[in-house]
């Protein structure tokens, strides 16, 4: 069992990547809880529809999503924590962005069997 969700949380992690990067914002829809709850690297904290809000307008848009350093933490059959440091490219109100981040995602197994981000943090990494 553990390795079905480990399978499926690094599916979900993916399908977010690509999600991101497109701005698809039905597929971010998916994926997100409607209860998120997620403190920005600059110490904001956004919901849902305010992250939704930011793909949909263009308001942060990326060109590139590079993980590495992935970690996965299986707690039951419904709940995981998942760490990534991320590489990252793209704008943010029109200012570019780059750099290396880290992000922490606990996902939710909601009762319609899908994964979606309950909370998560993001943070810059410092070289």
């Amino acid at each position: 069992m553990q390795k079905i969700i480990e399978d499926e949380i690094i599916q979900a992690e993916e399908n977010l990547r690509q999600a991101m990067l497109a701005s698809d914002v039905e597929a971010l829809e998916e994926l997100l809880s409607p209860e998120l709850i997620f403190t920005t690297h600059t110490g904001q904290v956004v919901g849902k529809q305010d992250d939704l809000a930011a793909h949909r307008s263009g308001l942060f848009t990326l060109e590139k999503l590079v993980p590495s350093e992935q970690r996965l933490k299986i707690l039951g059959e419904s709940n995981a924590i998942f760490s990534v440091r991320m590489r990252l490219s793209g704008k943010f109100a029109g200012a570019p962005i780059e750099g290396d981040f880290r992000y922490t995602r606990v996902w939710v197994k909601s009762k319609d069997g899908k994964w979606r981000i309950a909370a998560g943090h993001a943070c810059i990494v410092q070289t």
